[in-house]
């Protein structure tokens, strides 16, 4: 009989600690916060106001349509400002608003873990994905 694997990662809640509508809650705000782009132009707005273009030169391969998007649910979630400024042509910057200054801090360290750990993650994934082909051909 095969030796299992110890488990990693995985840590038991106790289940008094589920509360539903907590849990939809932060599974709402945690979709749209931990969104690829959001965490990106997060990120990029802490650093203080930037235009459109500003910002879609810095993303790189963001689309003009994924970018407003993106700003236009930061602007509805209360998290990102729009200032239209009457001037030819109009000039409109982005800025983070005082309730998001608190999640800088975490969503600028999430994305540089993700950038420290990508390698890693890589590497576990194909022995995940070796393991699993060596599983099936016995």
């Amino acid at each position: 009989m095969a030796k299992r694997a110890r488990q990693e990662g995985t840590r038991l809640i106790p289940g008094n600690l589920h509360l539903p509508e907590e849990c939809r809650a932060v599974s709402e705000v945690l979709s749209h916060v931990g969104d690829k782009w959001t965490v990106l132009v997060v990120t990029m707005l802490g650093d203080g106001p930037k235009r459109f273009n500003e910002l879609r030169r810095a993303l790189g391969s963001i689309s003009p349509r994924m970018l407003t998007l993106t700003l236009r649910g930061l602007e509805r979630d209360g998290l990102v400002s729009r200032t239209a400024f009457p001037t030819i042509p109009p000039r409109v910057e982005y800025e983070l608003t005082k309730l998001v200054q608190s999640l800088l801090t975490p969503v600028s360290g999430l994305g540089t873990w993700a950038r420290q750990n990508q390698a890693a993650i890589q590497d576990a994934r194909r022995r995940f994905d070796l393991q699993r082909k060596d599983q099936r051909v016995a």
